[in-house]
């Protein structure tokens, strides 16, 4: 029979913790599973951000006491963005590990680590929903705290930039809806400058979305066609039309909605840098000046040896490094 001991086997150290918690079946958000967003660690807690005009860009970071990047022009400055610290605490008491009795072929070992990566799931799922949360939030320029108010980081504000929006048209005074994707992709093209892109979503919100579908040029670009199926389907899937991949995004993290019902959101795809989210090293004494992971995980004794205490933490940094090519789509 295992017993509150068993946790002093290599099997819970931070390293094979993290290992553990970093190896757990990822819960994909929209954003997350169309990878926008390109993945990196960082030894340090802060993120510089060169921004040249209008145009940003990552900034390596260098051994200290050495020289850095040379920064010329007047137009260029630096711009420190701090990561973000998610811990996520759970509890393991000594009835849940003493209860277990080894069989079959599995070891006490193996089942105790069964009791321990349950925990880790559950603390990954929680954290993964936070980074779809704060990815969304990069998408909009405005990355918010868990209670949906606390604005973290306002992107458009550090970069001290204005929003770009345009009226799609879609009552009242209509215009060709194809003439109005064209010119919202002008914005976008103008915004990337000599940047490529390998195409352009826009995620919609509901009533932009059923507006959209009310149109007839859209139904009779599809009529007898073989993407005709597209709009035949469910109502709420993705289709193509002027140049821009449109999709309603229909989630909602902690009561806000991606995308306001009346507007829709164009982002461009397949830019190099353009989405990052880097990850800082946990407040560890084993992981200061490493480079981070995206989670950690570490566990140590309740007072009284009734169980063990567990935490897993991830300290992100999501944000667009080009904030203007977002464009702001009106009814």
């Amino acid at each position: 029979m295992a017993d509150i001991q068993i946790f002093n086997d290599e099997a819970f150290s931070v390293s094979s913790l993290t290992a553990a918690i970093n190896e757990q079946e990822y819960v994909p958000g929209r954003i997350g599973s169309l990878g926008l967003f390109q993945e990196e660690g960082i030894t340090t807690l802060t993120v510089q951000i060169e921004k040249d005009g209008d145009t940003l860009a990552l900034v390596p970071a260098g051994e200290r006491g050495t020289s850095g990047l040379v920064v010329s022009g007047s137009k260029r400055n630096l711009i420190p963005f701090n990561t973000v610290h998610l811990p996520q605490r759970f509890t393991i008491k000594a009835d849940e590990i003493q209860g277990i009795r080894a069989f079959g072929t599995r070891s006490e070992l193996q089942s105790v680590q069964d009791v321990v990566n349950k925990r880790l799931a559950k603390a990954r799922r929680q954290l993964d929903v936070t980074h779809e949360f704060q990815r969304l939030g990069a998408l909009n320029g405005k990355i918010y705290d868990a209670d949906g108010k606390t604005v973290l980081l306002d992107l458009y504000e550090r970069f001290g930039v204005q929003r770009r929006s345009l009226s799609m048209k879609l009552t009242g005074d209509k215009k060709s809806f194809r003439v109005q994707c064209g010119e919202a992709l002008d914005m976008q093209e103008e915004a990337l400058g000599s940047v490529t892109r390998s195409g352009s979503r826009a995620f919609c919100g509901k009533n932009f979305w059923n507006a959209m579908l009310e149109l007839d040029e859209v139904n009779r670009t599809y009529l007898n066609t073989q993407q005709a199926a597209s709009l035949r389907g469910d109502a709420r899937e993705s289709f193509d039309y002027g140049g821009i991949t449109w999709e309603r995004y229909r989630g909602k993290v902690a009561g806000m909605t991606f995308v306001h019902d009346d507007k829709a959101l164009l982002i461009p795809e397949g830019v190099p840098d353009l989405y990052i989210s880097v990850f800082a090293p946990a407040d560890y004494m084993e992981t200061v000046n490493t480079e981070g992971v995206p989670y950690y995980s570490k566990i140590e004794p309740l007072p009284f040896n009734k169980g063990m205490a567990g935490e897993a933490q991830s300290n992100p940094l999501h944000m667009c490094t080009r904030p203007l090519a977002q464009i702001l789509l009106d009814m």
